[in-house]
């Protein structure tokens, strides 16, 4: 199943009913799928009670032990009453068996993309992203991975290089820009120094925070790793430099509230965004026998998409070269 071009292929709604009701689960036959390309989610209506979201990882991704340790991440998170949605316990227990499948099952949670503009929006988040380090920071992850060059560079850019991806007429220029970006990284971790990795969420894009009038709730720790705090809030900034500078400045006004920040990390914002940029590129290869991604990022794979690649990391490299944010 591991090398199986449609992995989901056997998640059909009767097969999700089968497996929810495994756990007594009185379900009502709705099933909402939700927006998730990587695992398969999908809101699940209930007889006597609100529906729940359920998920079902995607097969081989994670060990059973990394999976738990994101469930325990964040059900700790949550017993310090910070806002984020830990998987409910069933049956004693968070993660769940059916037949080929890991699942999870959590309550459901509402909201709207945060506004970003607002600056007491930013402190507020601030505040709970400094509350999650805090607790990050007690301890290290065992079973998860660690925010480095080489995964998030070197080798997803060497499986681009190696397995058709690039437009034979523009492998060359991918190639040699590929290699000046990550020299670039490089060059950022050396000017940051020895910065301390804690656990993060990992993927702290606002698509990831749902806002109610009552605040902010994270979702998804699906890619919580050991990382630099940094990776929990460059994702926040948008804009030229000064407008970076100032959303910088209030969301560090509530995260110092809770956890120390160490400035050297900012050297590391250009280089956390080329990684991502040359590991998102491999993750849409990784997954293109997935007929979910052809389907939903038809713009992949053309030759117009690498050509904006290589001008993105172009950019990339010159912004790397200038001077980091400072917060006013």
């Amino acid at each position: 199943m591991a090398d199986h071009p449609t992995p989901f292929s056997e998640l059909t709604p009767d097969f999700i009913l089968n497996a929810l009701e495994s756990l007594h689960l009185r379900c009502d036959g709705r099933l909402l799928a939700l927006n998730s390309y990587e695992n398969r989610v999908y809101q699940v209506g209930m007889e006597d009670a609100p529906p729940f979201v359920a998920k079902f990882y995607r097969p081989f991704r994670w060990s059973d032990a990394a999976i738990q340790e994101e469930h325990d991440f964040s059900q700790a998170l949550a017993a310090q009453e910070i806002p984020v949605v830990p998987p409910l316990e069933l049956a004693g227990r968070t993660l769940h068996h059916f037949n080929d499948f890991r699942f999870a099952v959590f309550p459901r949670r509402g909201g709207r993309a945060p506004e970003l503009g607002d600056p007491d929006t930013l402190e507020w988040l601030g505040r709970f992203i400094g509350r999650i380090h805090a607790i990050g920071a007690t301890s290290d992850f065992v079973q998860r991975p660690t925010l480095d060059i080489e995964s998030f560079g070197v080798e997803p850019r060497e499986y681009l290089l190696t397995h058709g991806f690039i437009p034979a007429d523009l492998d060359a220029a991918y190639r040699s820009v590929s290699a000046q970006a990550l020299e670039g990284v490089r060059h950022c971790f050396d000017r940051a120094g020895d910065i301390r990795r804690i656990r993060l969420h990992g993927d702290c894009h606002p698509g990831n925070i749902l806002w109610t009038d009552d605040g902010p709730h994270f979702v998804d720790f699906d890619d919580c790793r050991m990382g630099p705090a940094i990776q929990d809030l460059w994702m926040l900034l948008s804009g030229e430099h000064g407008d970076m500078v100032r959303q910088l400045s209030d969301l560090l006004a509530g995260y110092e509230d809770f956890h120390e920040f160490d400035p050297r990390e900012l050297h590391l914002v250009e280089a956390l965004r080329t990684l991502r940029l040359i590991h998102y590129s491999a993750w849409l290869a990784r997954r293109w026998d997935d007929p979910a991604f052809p389907k939903n990022f038809p713009w992949f794979n053309t030759q117009h998409y690498w050509q904006d690649r290589i001008l993105e990391l172009r950019e990339q490299i010159a912004l790397m070269d200038e001077p980091p944010l400072w917060p006013g």
